[in-house]
């Protein structure tokens, strides 16, 4: 595995000149691909091989059957291929419906894949199964949008902890887990660790209970981490702490961390790479910084007019008062 990148400060935006060497755009610039995708074409030179590698993926849904007439079939995703580094975070950015939390539960292989291949580490794990399921799980973990749906609200923080850190092999014994869910608090931020061991999920606040969720994720001592719209239901008060946390747990781990979003501004500031995704297609690729200050397809640009911008609305007001 290769070594951690030196961790920046939390929320501090990864600009071009914080890229890893060789996250360069090709010399004949933007390209646009067959499919009408809008490639900033990112060089991998010095990021390693992948840790998780998706090509092709593709995700048919059935619809209700209707009297003698055959069931329709609703294609979702429709040939999403993606990379994740360790040490780095790819943003996958969409509207509601778009296909990406349903390209995130691919990867994790909580639905099956119609079409597609997973790569982890270089071999093929498409649908695995049994024992090899399980390896996956332990390397490839995902957090959920709603951290109080996730979390099971008749069991104790300690029993969440210490469920995960004995199905993934981690500890055994009541002291043993207990030690290592203390630990796994203190990563979270959550101190002093034993004042919420004993708690319930409906005793916590909201951003407690992400933070829970992505301590339980940590059990496994993953190298993949799918965050799921962590922030989405949160207070807007509590989103950046989450995030800080997210970008710390990238750096400090080295995990290779998908971050599932609608909104453009936060990908901008956490994630490295960014992908765009429209009716279950991805139709701009690129760094970050490339993508989001550069767009160059129109579902891009109609993102980016609507997200809120202050700086956007003040210049907005100067020129109202000036005419």
């Amino acid at each position: 595995m290769s070594e951690p990148n030196t961790p920046r400060a939390p929320g501090e935006p990864r600009k071009p000149e914080q890229d890893i060497t060789g996250q360069v755009a090709r010399e004949n610039g933007v390209v646009e691909t067959e499919t009408g995708m809008i490639d900033h074409g990112l060089s991998t030179d010095g990021l390693g091989s992948p840790a998780l590698e998706a090509r092709g993926l593709v995700k048919d849904f059935r619809g209700p059957r209707q009297g003698f007439l055959r069931r329709s079939t609703f294609r979702a995703v429709k040939g999403v291929d993606l990379s994740l580094h360790r040490g780095r975070i790819t943003a996958l950015v969409g509207q509601s419906g778009s296909g990406k939390s349903t390209v995130g539960r691919m990867l994790a292989q909580l639905i099956p894949i119609t079409e597609g291949t997973l790569l982890l580490d270089g071999t093929d794990v498409t649908n695995a199964k049994g024992n090899a399921f399980r390896r996956y799980t332990n390397r490839v973990q995902m957090t959920l949008q709603d951290p109080f749906a996730s979390l099971n609200p008749v069991h104790r923080v300690s029993y969440i902890l210490g469920r995960a850190l004995t199905i993934h092999g981690k500890a055994k014994g009541t002291e043993a887990c207990e030690a290592a869910s203390i630990e796994l608090l203190k990563k979270v931020n959550l101190n002093p660790p034993e004042r919420y061991l004993h708690r319930f999920p409906h005793e916590l606040s909201g951003g407690e209970r992400q933070r829970i969720s992505f301590a339980r994720a940590l059990a496994a001592e993953p190298e993949v981490l799918l965050a799921d719209e962590p922030v989405s239901m949160l207070d807007v008060t509590i989103r950046k702490e989450i995030l800080d946390l997210m970008d710390h747990l990238c750096s400090s781990e080295n995990l290779a961390v998908l971050y599932i979003t609608h909104d453009l501004g936060s990908a901008r500031t956490y994630s490295d790479d960014t992908l765009v995704m429209y009716h279950g297609e991805v139709v701009e690729r690129g760094s970050s910084a490339q993508v989001i200050d550069d767009p160059r397809h129109e579902y891009t640009r109609r993102l980016l007019a609507a997200a809120p911008n202050p700086r956007r609305r003040r210049e907005e007001q100067t020129r109202r008062g000036d005419a």
